[in-house]
């Protein structure tokens, strides 16, 4: 399974932290929400594998309060965000997210109990960056590295804003092909092809980076 297969499987992981009293560290997000969403693909499994809608529904319901999209987009568009206007990166946003959730959406389907252990917490915890180390189990029974970088939000809660898997940030994958492109075109044009092409959009633009 290459980065990308992976991207919106680990991305779902973060959509399941439980509810707590006192808030979460993000090893105790990442740690309930791994509890949680074996629970959850065990009792609704073939209900979502039969209602590709449903499961896009069920995606956004559970990831976008975890994940801070809007961040990681500014964290994409790299530059471009400082010329770009409020309006133009909130479009943005939603289409990357869009587009990465219409092309991976049946990677939630695969997961099972026991495929992610996530690793004691070293160090201290910073606002601004925090570190979640997991091992994921593939098919094959490779293992995996995949690390979640939170921030805390303005609310006090943390939140997920970028994926690495096996030293590869998902930011990062994305960035200088997003850049290429819209000094070809524009950032509009862009968001505008997100829109349109949604997956196949995404898809090329990660034929274009490799």
């Amino acid at each position: 399974m290459k980065f990308s297969s992976l991207l919106l499987c680990v991305l779902g992981f973060v959509a399941f932290a439980p509810a707590h009293a006192d808030t979460p560290t993000p090893n105790q997000v990442v740690q309930g929400m791994v509890d949680e969403l074996g629970k959850t693909m065990d009792a609704h499994r073939a209900e979502l594998q039969n209602n590709r809608d449903e499961l896009l529904k069920t995606i956004d319901a559970i990831v976008l309060p975890h994940f801070d999209i809007d961040y990681a987009s500014i964290l994409v568009l790299g530059q471009n965000a400082r010329t770009a206007t409020p309006a133009q990166r909130a479009r943005f946003a939603k289409a990357m997210y869009n587009s990465i959730t219409h092309r991976y959406a049946e990677g939630l389907l695969k997961y099972t109990e026991g495929r992610v252990k996530v690793l004691p917490f070293q160090g201290q915890l910073n606002e601004k960056r925090t570190l979640v180390r997991t091992q994921v189990v593939l098919d094959d029974g490779k293992v995996v590295p995949v690390d979640y970088a939170f921030r805390k939000s303005s609310d006090g809660s943390w939140k997920a804003y970028d994926v690495i898997i096996e030293g590869i940030s998902y930011v990062t994958n994305y960035r200088n092909q997003v850049a290429a492109e819209i000094a070809k075109t524009s950032l509009d044009a862009l968001t505008t092809r997100l829109e349109s092409q949604g997956a196949d959009a995404l898809k090329s633009l990660e034929k274009d980076g490799k």
